[in-house]
């Protein structure tokens, strides 16, 4: 389900509620970049602090502002907790893909082993396609996280190359789906 109010811009799952951020959203989602394995596979694998995380939260609403979509916050819909993020971005980080879209997610590990990445996941390439009429979206994952590899493949996602993330050094795997396959799948 899409809500939408003015800017505000909210999908509905059965368990989650992912929407556009808000200030106090700023110290759980700094409690999940503190933690080492939630980090491990993000770039060079270090945390960050609340001021990185307020400032990547700043990004992302910016991205909302000028691409029309962005990272979601991921809201727990029976107790109101922040559990991390989902959403779409352009990967500037990994310029040999572009032009492209990106669903990612990252989730405090307390919501780890329950299917609700996928959930989230499979929401936000719904409003890519279905809502923002895009023709693919990508997902990447250093080389080894296979749990990431896991949803996107539940997904629908497929490999199609690897490739060096120039940031950091690390060996990364490409997924992609196309608007025809999902639309494909989604009947």
């Amino acid at each position: 389900m899409l809500i939408q109010n003015h800017r505000m811009i909210a999908l509905e799952t059965s368990r989650l509620v992912l929407r556009r951020w808000r200030e106090e959203d700023v110290a759980p989602m700094a409690a999940v970049h503190a933690d080492p394995e939630v980090m491990r596979w993000i770039r060079d694998g270090s945390v960050r602090d609340e001021r990185q995380t307020r400032d990547g939260i700043r990004a992302w609403e910016s991205e909302w502002e000028s691409q029309g979509f962005g990272l979601f916050a991921v809201e727990i819909r029976s107790t109101g907790e922040l559990a991390g993020f989902t959403g779409l971005s352009v990967p500037h980080f990994l310029p040999e893909v572009l032009p492209a879209v990106e669903v990612g997610w990252r989730l405090g590990r307390s919501h780890w082993g329950r299917g609700l990445a996928t959930e989230a996941a499979a929401a936000a390439v719904r409003f890519g396609f279905e809502e923002r009429g895009l023709e693919r979206i990508v997902s990447i994952a250093q080389v080894g996280n296979h749990a990431s590899e896991r949803v996107m493949a539940k997904l629908g996602m497929r490999p199609v190359r690897e490739a060096v993330n120039p940031t950091c050094g690390r060996r990364v795997r490409v997924f992609e789906l196309s608007s025809d396959r999902y639309a494909a799948t989604a009947r």
